[in-house]
């Protein structure tokens, strides 16, 4: 620490040695500031407040059918970008403040002057927006300001309007490329389906589900079939039975009577199987409620009831007529033609069935013969919808967006992004606001107190004096055999304290000077106020 302090005293030595240097260039560096500050020009500020109003009432109303943008976030982003050169001369010709430029360069200036001189400033949640503009001529600050207020308002509209329309041509190419691509995908499917009619399944079922379908109605032909080639077999047996007897009364009527027990109605009965086989069908796709699965229920039951009342008459009949024919006497013939009759109807009912169980196998050996080709067939059509579906909801989607965009943008002419309301007009304060002269002039004073010690210390560096031996023995790095005492005398003492009085005069009036200084800017300022 002494040593720190040593070096501190040394230091301070040196530059006593330069002070008159140090206080002549601090004098002319104050005088100089005390001048720079006094000359500056007042400057005066014009101001403008803004509030925007981002709440409609047709927008809530519009919700879901309207593109709802976020309008706070478009006012704030106008706000920063709108200070920018195409702006800036925009406003410089409408303020008239290019009338005296005569030359590009000026132009130029003119610009870089506004740009630097305009100031937005926002106040958060409240969406209020100060405009301001400082100029030497308060006039023309104004008219800045109500340019700057023009602009800020045209500019959202403006680029509302073209956001819109952008947006809008942009949709409708798109559409455009999607019409033409839903009608490739259109003309595909058509083709393919064209081409591939015989392979292709009804009712969207796969080629597994279709075999299975076709396996079962084979079932059922089969199973119709051979109760048909029953009935047939009992009413032959029958009449054979018949005719070795005789036509014994009795016998003839029991026999009768189980015959007509295999009475058929061949075409009700091929009517219920083709319902029932839709109905199962049906029951695949959709729940008991459906209406077509209803309907299809209420036909089978009206279609049984109805084959019940032909089968009672048909037995009716058949024992009817036998015994008539008793009392007649000719039973025995009678029998045997009611007989004949059972059997040539269920010799045409077997002939159905067997032509309808040939169809059947038919049909499946031909869709278990397109198996082979069936995954393939399937994996095209499902790509070729998927597809065509993918294109179908892009176009879909598109024409909606359209639809959006077009009452976005009338709803947007109709109420406007928000609403601009002035607060403040603007205004031109009639006291200047720049330059601060009393912080400008202390400024001054401090720089120029330290430009004199930095000189001070700066002549010292350059043309050292060692007043310690220690230190020059330090700085050379050679041995001092002596030192040489200068004696003061009286006349040296009289004329150092006379130095310092001229010195200490030199630099307190530097200090005086600006305190005079100070305080004439701060009555100047008062009677401003006043």
């Amino acid at each position: 620490m002494e040593l720190l302090i040593g070096q501190l005293l040394i230091v301070v030595r040196r530059m006593w040695k330069y002070r008159w240097v140090g206080l002549i260039v601090a004098w002319v560096t104050g005088v100089v500031g005390a001048v720079v500050v006094f000359v500056l020009p007042d400057r005066y500020e014009a101001s403008a407040r803004i509030y925007v109003d981002t709440q409609s009432i047709l927008k809530p109303l519009m919700s879901g059918l309207a593109v709802q943008p976020n309008v706070e976030q478009q006012v704030t982003m106008l706000s920063r970008t709108l200070i920018s050169r195409p702006n800036v001369e925009k406003l410089v010709r409408m303020a008239d403040l290019d009338l005296k430029n005569q030359s590009k360069a000026q132009q130029e200036a003119t610009i870089e002057t506004v740009t630097s001189n305009l100031s937005i400033q926002s106040s958060g949640r409240d969406n209020l927006y100060i405009l301001g503009y400082r100029d030497s001529d308060p006039e023309t600050a104004k008219r800045v300001v109500q340019a700057l207020v023009s602009i800020f308002v045209e500019s959202s509209l403006g680029q509302t309007r073209q956001g819109t329309s952008t947006a809008t041509t942009f949709i409708n190419e798109q559409i455009k490329a999607y019409e033409a691509k839903l009608e490739e995908a259109e003309t595909r499917l058509k083709e393919f389906r064209l081409k591939n009619l015989s392979n292709m399944a009804g009712d969207g079922k796969d080629s597994a589900a279709h075999i299975a379908e076709l396996s079962a109605q084979l079932e059922r032909a089969r199973l119709e079939y051979r109760e048909a080639v029953n009935a047939r077999d009992a009413a032959r047996a029958q009449l054979e039975a018949e005719k070795a007897r005789g036509g014994a009364q009795t016998t003839a009527q029991s026999l009768l009577q189980e015959s007509t027990a295999n009475v058929s109605t061949p075409e009700l009965d091929a009517r219920l199987a083709d319902l029932r086989r839709n109905l199962d069908a049906l029951l695949q796709r959709y729940t008991d409620q459906h209406p077509d699965i209803i309907a299809t229920r209420k036909l089978i039951k009206d279609l049984e009831e109805q084959k019940k009342k032909e089968m009672a008459e048909l037995r009716k009949a058949a024992m009817n007529t036998p015994t008539a024919s008793v009392g007649a006497g000719g039973s025995g013939s009678l029998a045997m033609q009611e007989i004949t009759r059972i059997l040539a109807t269920t010799e045409v009912q077997v002939a159905s069935l067997k032509a309808r169980v040939d169809e059947y196998t038919s049909r499946y050996s031909q869709a278990l013969g397109a198996m082979k080709t069936a995954p393939q067939v399937e994996a095209e059509a499902a790509q070729l919808n998927r597809d065509y579906a993918i294109h179908k909801r892009n176009y879909e989607e598109l024409v909606q967006r359209r639809e959006q965009a077009s009452i976005s943008g009338e709803l947007d002419v109709a109420s406007g992004v928000a609403d601009f309301r002035v607060i403040d007009p603007p205004r031109a304060n009639p006291k200047p606001v720049a330059p601060n002269r009393l912080l400008l002039l202390a400024g001054a004073m401090a720089g120029a107190l330290g430009v004199g010690l930095f000189t001070t210390f700066a002549a010292s560096q350059l043309r050292p004096v060692f007043h310690d031996a220690n230190d020059l023995r330090a700085r050379v790095e050679l041995p001092i055999l002596g030192v040489v005492t200068r004696l003061v005398t009286d006349a040296d003492r009289a004329r150092q304290r006379v130095e310092l009085i001229r010195f200490s005069a030199g630099a307190g009036g530097l200090l005086a000077m600006f305190a005079v200084a100070l305080t004439v800017l701060a009555v100047q300022l008062s009677r401003q106020v006043v």
